[in-house]
């Protein structure tokens, strides 16, 4: 798949994230979890922990500025998004139709 179908999609999956986060905000604690984890397994990549550090950051501002991050249509919100911390939070069922819906999208304007 293309770079901007994995764009479209790791931006509307932050679009819902950003939806229910405010009502959710137990999800911040899944996602400090997952940079925890991430960052013992990924010990070796300085790279990846500099971007955890930088996500680490981010969730402990607010929640509006957390999903102002989230969803910016920007690069520099496209490049976090490549590796939010939110994976969990959203159902793979979801995660799955939007993936589907999106690829049909392209397949139909192909």
């Amino acid at each position: 798949m293309s770079h901007e179908y994995q764009d479209r999609v790791s931006l509307e999956i932050a679009r819902r994230i950003a939806a229910g986060l405010p009502e959710h905000p137990e999800w911040l604690d899944l996602a400090r979890g997952n940079l925890d984890r991430w960052s013992e397994r990924n010990r070796d990549a300085p790279g990846l922990l500099r971007c955890y550090a930088e996500w680490r950051e981010i969730l402990g501002r607010p929640i509006v500025e957390i999903c102002a991050v989230l969803t910016a249509e920007t690069h520099e919100g496209q490049r976090l998004r490549q590796n939010s911390p939110f994976p969990g939070v959203r159902t793979p069922q979801e995660v799955w139709e939007i993936k589907r819906r999106y690829r049909t999208h392209d397949a139909t304007t192909a």
